[in-house]
């Protein structure tokens, strides 16, 4: 890990922290360094893989662990999660196995899709997780579809709809939230906003102050949320998962965060970007500020991170040999699960 020394202080002391947070406050924190100490070793080897062209596609979620760990560890098991492109995260942390994402980023014959979906898209119904659509915005209407579901039957959950900030300019957007808002259904729309659509920086996509303010339009609760404040970031799920579960209706969060690496591994973020973003982002780095905090309380040891950092390595690399020697998807699986009975004609003879 490099220096933290730069890094913005979060602006929490420990008596603040314990309050928000409640018993057990001490080990909720270290637990959600390590899962976010685990994103960004994921992230990192991932991107390597790419670009070594062993993995087609990867999208990292660098500067998003924040938010994306305080959403798995705030959210309950029968809560639904719509993530937009950057949440793989969150399915991990809510107990999808490591080992059966690894196999969909390879698209092996272990890979729940059977090489199907693009990388980065996994599907985890075991832990009510939705596979991402590519197309901006379709997984707000149907988070608020799923949330509809869950009204009519009563059910003690909500629903999680995850997107970035170009995606606010969305029909979906207006569509979703309208809907959510006129029905009060128990959905939280998680806008995480890195300030850049691909290469549009959000200035030029509003004219709002925050896009947390949209929410009033559809009778909806809005706040904006430092999305690289761990503390801060799961009070907010927490706060709104609970009051959705309850029937107070939907609401709408925006997570600011710093997108610290290209918007995917087809961009390039140099084009663009301010020569000084990088910079701005680092100070902002969601792990190193919870590590800064953590070892100014003494809630870690120099030892316990080192630790924690190598076992992280050794599972990625575990579960990357694993899904490396592991071979493609039979030709034959090319129908499964499209067709009620299989029915195979020669080309030649049409029988």
């Amino acid at each position: 890990m490099t220096s933290t020394s730069s890094v913005e202080p979060l602006p929490c002391d420990a008596a603040s922290v314990g309050n928000s947070l409640g018993p057990g406050w001490e080990e909720l924190l270290r637990s959600a360094y390590r899962w976010m100490v685990f994103g960004r070793t994921l992230d990192a080897r991932m991107q390597a893989l790419q670009r070594q062209g062993r993995v087609g596609f990867y999208g990292a979620a660098t500067g998003h662990e924040a938010v994306n760990v305080a959403a798995g560890l705030a959210s309950a098991r029968d809560d639904w999660v719509f993530p937009g492109l950057r949440e793989q995260l969150v399915a991990l942390v809510r107990g999808h196995p490591l080992a059966s994402y690894v196999h969909h980023l390879f698209a092996n014959s272990k890979d729940p899709a059977l090489g199907r979906n693009m990388p980065c898209h996994p599907t985890a119904r075991e832990v009510h997780y939705v596979s991402m659509s590519s197309v901006i915005g379709t997984q707000v209407t149907q988070a608020t579809g799923v949330a509809y579901g869950q009204k009519l039957r009563a059910e003690a959950a909500a629903t999680l709809a995850f997107f970035g900030d170009g995606a606010t300019s969305s029909n979906d957007f207006h569509a979703g939230l309208n809907f959510a808002g006129v029905f009060q259904l128990p959905v939280v729309f998680c806008c995480v906003n890195n300030q850049w659509a691909i290469s549009m920086p959000v200035e030029r996509q509003t004219a709002v102050p925050t896009l947390a303010s949209k929410a009033g339009a559809y009778g909806l609760k809005g706040r904006t949320v430092d999305g690289t404040d761990f503390v801060a970031s799961f009070v907010a799920f927490s706060q709104a998962l609970q009051a959705a579960r309850e029937g107070a209706g939907p609401a709408l969060i925006e997570f600011v965060v710093y997108r610290m690496t290209p918007h995917s591994t087809s961009d390039d973020p140099g084009r663009y970007q301010p020569t000084d973003w990088m910079a701005r982002a680092e100070r902002h780095d969601p792990v190193h500020r919870l590590r800064s905090w953590l070892e100014y309380h003494r809630l870690v040891t120099d030892v316990e991170l080192a630790r924690w950092e190598a076992e992280t390595d050794r599972e990625v690399r575990a579960a990357i040999d694993d899904a490396e020697s592991t071979p493609p998807p039979a030709a034959d699986s090319l129908t499964e699960d499209v067709y009620a009975s299989h029915t195979y004609a020669s080309p030649r003879t049409g029988g």
